[in-house]
């Protein structure tokens, strides 16, 4: 058996920074907390919670003893304005590249455009996208939605940092047709992009394609759609557990591949797996 691994796989610059950030304010202050997940990964929450860094879902549940670590999807503005209430100690995390997102939806809602989001409507990075808009927005979370907008005069598409570049770009040319002017800024970060394209080419050269990540983790779950509709012998993990020897009688290439908020050490537990099934 032969083991290939993306050329971009794990962790991005802002999950890095985002729990890089969490261990430092958690050996400099005690009574710290994540506001949310601080990454869709389970086993970095639970490891953080084993050292003592919680897990609060509302800025009632903290106080001014406290320091919350915001989660590296972002916080909603009217998140923002509870947490400075109760003077709340803030170290925020949400990744730049997010900022940059609800920046842009703002300036451009701003500018008087009608701002479409592409994007999770329930996902927490989308969430704190939205409310920086202080104009009309849409939320559409595929093609057939967007095919159902209405006729408007001016749009502008921006999108949830981790969606697929593909379906944005479909996404962009509907719009097209949809308005008298249309303003396009791709905000889907460059890590992302990174990884979808090194995930197509490896699963057009394997039997079989692992994908590591949290279940709840978008970016892993779009990584391992992609990988399915090239690769049908395709599988989502969070952890090696999950595999099973059987499942690799008949393969002779297996690719891997991991989310944006999947750590290294998760990985290799794969890979000395796969190294164990091989012999």
């Amino acid at each position: 058996m032969e083991i290939f691994i993306a050329d971009h796989a794990g962790f991005c610059f802002g999950v890095e920074r985002a729990v890089s950030l969490v261990e430092e304010t958690s050996h400099k202050y005690s009574g710290v907390f994540t506001l949310g997940p601080i990454i869709h990964n389970p086993q970095i929450v639970s490891r953080f919670a084993e050292s003592g860094v919680g897990v609060c879902n509302d800025p009632e549940d903290v106080n001014d003893e406290n320091t919350v670590v915001v989660r590296s999807h972002g916080i909603t503005k009217a998140t923002y304005d509870k947490l400075s209430e109760r003077k709340v100690n803030v170290v925020d995390a949400t990744c730049p590249f997010v900022k940059k997102a609800q920046n842009r939806a703002k300036e451009l809602g701003d500018k008087g455009a009608t701002v479409v989001v592409f994007g999770e409507k329930d996902h927490p990075e989308v969430k704190s996208i939205v409310s920086f808009i202080d104009s009309e927005f849409l939320i559409v979370s595929d093609i057939t939605e967007a095919e159902n907008l209405p006729y408007t005069e001016n749009y502008a598409l921006v999108a949830q940092t981790t969606q697929n570049s593909e379906s944005f770009d479909k996404i962009a040319e509907i719009l097209k047709n949809k308005c008298d002017n249309l303003t396009i800024n791709n905000t889907i970060c460059n890590a992302t992009s990174l990884r979808q394209a090194s995930a197509i080419d490896l699963a057009k050269k394997v039997d079989i394609m692992i994908v590591i990540g949290g279940k709840n983790s978008g970016n892993t779950t779009r990584l391992y759609e992609i990988c399915k509709e090239i690769c049908s012998d395709a599988y989502h993990i969070e952890t090696k557990d999950e595999l099973k020897k059987e499942i690799f009688d008949s393969s002779r290439k297996v690719g891997i591949t991991a989310g944006a908020s999947t750590p290294g050490y998760l990985v290799e537990e794969v890979i000395e797996f796969l190294k164990e099934v091989s012999k």
